[in-house]
């Protein structure tokens, strides 16, 4: 649904349109650009409060800087929707994260305005500081290079990696730490409360703009009173601050902190410090969700409402006559506090995503067993090396795409030394409308090859208790369990939790003529599509594999002695899944079938709604009957009995 643009804001196609406004513009552009913001998100879904916050920041970068030709990077991509807006998609923006749309996230194939791809934290200074060398070697000394990250996503490794390297460069690099005091939950940790002190310090902000302005006057004199004005400058910091600036320690001029709300200010500062060569960081504070009341004051909640009435708040949810499945991650946050407190050894952990992950149930109930270790995946999984080596059972909570960040923690720390560390992987398969970034798409694969790890999905609520039951037992050692975004199958879920054979598959019904193996909650998929087949004198047969590693070696012995067709459908990559561990046992083993693998193909699967890219990828209740119908036989009566 299309909604019409302000007075000025339907004037700009283009940054180079918005160049054309005077300064004193910006600030009723700005009121309309978040109004369209609110209009769109309100009536089509998306992320809300993030971008909101930066409406300011966006209109004056894109107003000083030369974009594209200058480098503008946005980390995470949450709050790039301003951005969009204003660099040639405006009148797509209602498609935003629908099938076939725009991306929610910036993409290079959509825009040249989008300079990186992102969907994960903290990648985009590290690009930054690649574009900006590059720059360097290329002659173009004026050319501008901006990267945009928040307080959450500076807490990861990776953007103090790039920091530290970028502090050697000397190359033209800008850093605007955009500081909110939030990721999609409260951030958390040292870092937090260090840039707190920074932002509160009442003498260091009553003296920075006389300060800023008297050395600006002493560097003017010569290189020498330059460099003199820089330690001068340092010194004076670092006494009001009562300890050293961490940014400037990295070899970074730090400015700040600032108004990120104040246009104008915003504006004047940028102009300023294109001028200033070398790594600059700029603190800007803003308020998540800024010009909305509602979402500034649950920020949490307003990350992305889906959809709402913009007049009143109410976040608009379908009401149903009869009571829901719930979502997978509520029956994780649920289930992991009914165990712990059956098992004093348990404890949670997560990188930054109590709410996404349910884990904030635990955090509630025992504070001391639960953990948010911020935007930090390779600690949170070494963090849960650690207590298992001290005989705990941490269950390590990451989405399934995010803990592609970790792999060599799961490897080094965790699989080599064969510690008890349960994984459990949110997210799983297609993502939805979060798209290719946020895809669980290589878990399966990328696990199954991992020594001494347990690789397992649950078809529906109850599989996933019984597995996190099973894997708190004794000497259980690495052990995955992934399961997807959304809600389950069954209302009925919370049963007596019962331990399951490590590595031992299921039969859902027996059959002829061709027999389907499915792993994880997919196989309701093929539950369905079993419903049309057999009211249609089909009758294949259906196990469900449970486990990637260790394999149902019996139950596959069984399958290929009685079937030779067989067909294996995942919601996982193709390359390395579950049918190609089910190929690699019957070559293994001298069987010959034909067997026809369905599972995300080796392409990249772009956003849309799960039951759409099911169907796109071919394994949606439809495709999978139809795969049937083409290699089964259909008969009057059955040969097994039901």
């Amino acid at each position: 649904m299309k909604v019409p643009a302000g007075q000025l804001l339907q004037k700009i196609a283009y940054p180079s349109d918005l160049k054309l406004l005077k300064e004193d513009e910006l600030k009723q552009l700005s009121q309309e650009l978040r109004q369209y913001i609110i209009d769109v998100v309100s009536v089509n879904g998306g992320h809300f409060g993030a971008s909101l916050g930066v409406v300011e920041l966006t209109v004056a970068l894109h107003y000083v800087l030369n974009t594209p030709y200058d480098q503008l990077v946005w980390d995470v991509g949450h709050q790039a929707y301003g951005h969009k807006i204003l660099t040639g998609r405006r009148d797509e923006f209602h498609t935003n994260r629908l099938h076939g749309g725009i991306s929610g996230f910036p993409k290079r194939a959509e825009s040249i305005y989008d300079t990186f791809g992102v969907g994960h934290s903290s990648t985009s200074i590290s690009a930054a500081l690649g574009m900006a060398v590059a720059s360097q070697h290329k002659g173009e000394t004026d050319r501008q290079h901006v990267a945009v990250i928040g307080d959450g996503a500076m807490t990861a490794g990776m953007a103090f990696e790039a920091l530290n390297h970028a502090g050697i460069e000397k190359s033209n690099l800008l850093v605007i730490l955009n500081d909110n005091c939030m990721s999609i939950d409260p951030n958390v940790g040292a870092l937090k409360e260090y840039l707190t002190d920074i932002s509160t310090s009442k003498h260091y902000n009553r003296f920075r703009d006389d300060i800023a302005k008297v050395l600006a006057k002493i560097s003017s004199i010569g290189p020498d009173a330059y460099r003199i004005a820089q330690k001068i400058e340092k010194s004076i910091k670092g006494t009001l601050l009562k300890n050293s600036n961490l940014f400037e320690a990295l070899n970074f001029r730090y400015f700040g902190p600032i108004d990120g709300h104040d246009v104008d200010h915003l504006v004047k500062v940028l102009k300023d410090l294109k001028d200033i060569p070398g790594p600059k960081l700029l603190h800007c504070l803003t308020v998540k969700g800024k010009g909305y009341s509602l979402a500034e004051k649950d920020q949490t909640k307003w990350h992305a409402p889906g959809l709402f009435d913009k007049i009143t708040g109410e976040i608009k949810k379908t009401v149903y006559e009869k009571p829901q499945p719930p979502k997978y991650q509520d029956v994780f946050g649920r289930t992991i506090i009914e165990l712990a407190e059956q098992n004093p050894k348990i404890m949670g952990i997560t990188p930054a995503m109590p709410s996404g992950s349910s884990l904030n149930l635990m955090m509630k109930a025992m504070p001391d067993r639960a953990f948010d270790v911020g935007i930090a995946e390779q600690h949170a999984v070494t963090f849960s090396a650690g207590l298992a080596t001290q005989g705990m059972v941490p269950f390590c909570n990451i989405y399934s795409s995010f803990m592609q960040r970790a792999y060599d923690q799961v490897i080094h720390d965790v699989a080599i030394q064969n510690l008890n560390v349960v994984f459990c992987l949110d997210r799983a398969g297609i993502a939805g409308a979060d798209g290719p970034t946020h895809h669980g798409a290589y878990d399966l694969a990328y696990m199954r090859c991992i020594p001494n790890m347990t690789v397992s999905a649950p078809m529906n609520e109850e599989e996933l208790r019984n597995l996190m039951f099973t894997a708190q037992q004794e000497n259980m050692g690495p052990f995955s369990i992934r399961y997807p975004r959304g809600n389950g199958v069954m209302v009925d879920w919370q049963r007596p939790m019962k331990a399951i054979p490590v590595g031992k598959g299921r039969k859902i019904c027996d059959g002829e003529d061709v027999a389907v193996l499915s792993i994880g909650t997919i196989g309701n998929e093929v539950v369905k599509a079993f419903a049309q087949l057999i009211s249609e004198g089909y009758h294949p047969a259906h196990y469900d594999m449970r486990f990637v590693k260790p394999l149902d070696e019996e139950l596959l012995h069984e399958v290929f002695s009685n079937f030779d067709k067989v067909i294996t459908v995942e919601d996982g990559c193709l390359q390395g899944g579950m049918g190609s561990a089910v190929i690699e046992f019957m070559a293994d083993n001298c069987y010959n079938a034909q067997v026809i693998r369905r599972g995300i193909p080796d392409k990249v699967i772009e956003h849309g709604e799960q039951p759409e890219l099911w169907a796109e990828c071919g394994y949606n209740a439809n495709a999978i009957a139809s795969l049937v119908r083409d290699i089964a036989i259909k008969r009057t009566t059955r040969t097994i009995a039901s």
